[in-house]
């Protein structure tokens, strides 16, 4: 599912060049559950956005879904992004103008879907927000934003789900439900889930955990989902 080969990425600064990657080598079995750990600044939210086709390494090696992404223009990328991952933030990343039902169809509409409302629609009812549809962000609470959000990432069905310290701006309670549907969500759907978190039970939560120090990952490379 995710295949990275020494990956490095250097960013310019006033200071000099600055490494943020350090000579990634990953593999990532089809619906694992991986949860990605290690200090602030370790690198852990700039290799997600590899994965993703967001940021683009200086060197090495990224297949994902079967794609070679460093052979990809950022038009294939954005393609790539919309047909196979789905990306969950802590900020929830939500349009402001769009209620919670067109939030979720607009991936839909994106990819082509001919029935995109009603797709969002059971999206939301299995986030239990069937009866917010109408609403607004504004009129949510953070936790009902990061419900939609999820029901956004999910609605196309991705292959690979991204999180990113998902509960972050959320109550513990609040924040435990969030993950539980999550895990559900990947469960249901057989997605290879990555977890970005602190929480070092909710990893525990997970098939395997990879720890990030430094831009580099401490351990073994290899990831296998679980039997």
């Amino acid at each position: 599912m995710v295949e990275l080969d020494d990956v490095h990425l250097t960013l310019a600064s006033g200071a000099g060049p600055v490494d943020i990657l350090r000579g990634i080598d990953l593999d990532i079995e089809q619906g694992a559950a991986i949860g990605l750990v290690g200090p602030s600044g370790s690198g852990k939210s700039t290799l997600l956005a590899v994965i993703a086709g967001l940021e683009r390494p200086t060197r090495g090696g990224v297949n994902v879904v079967g794609h070679d992404l460093m052979a990809m223009n950022e038009d294939e990328l954005a393609v790539f992004r919309r047909d196979h991952v789905g990306i969950v933030f802590q900020s929830f990343h939500l349009i402001p103008t769009m209620t919670a039902l067109e939030n979720v169809a607009v991936p839909l509409e994106l990819a082509g879907a001919g029935d995109a409302f009603d797709l969002a629609r059971g999206g939301l009812e299995a986030v239990g927000l069937g009866h917010r549809i109408t609403h607004y962000p504004s009129q949510l609470s953070g936790g009902e934003q990061q419900r939609v959000a999820l029901a956004r990432a999910v609605a196309c069905r991705p292959k690979l789900l991204l999180a990113d310290e998902p509960t972050g701006n959320l109550d513990r309670g609040t924040g435990e439900q969030i993950i539980d549907l999550l895990f559900e969500l990947h469960d249901g759907a057989d997605t290879t889930l990555i977890l970005i978190t602190h929480d070092q039970s909710l990893a525990d939560r997970c098939d395997n955990v990879v720890r990030m120090a430094d831009g580099r990952i401490a351990g073994a490379p290899a990831v296998a989902a679980a039997d």
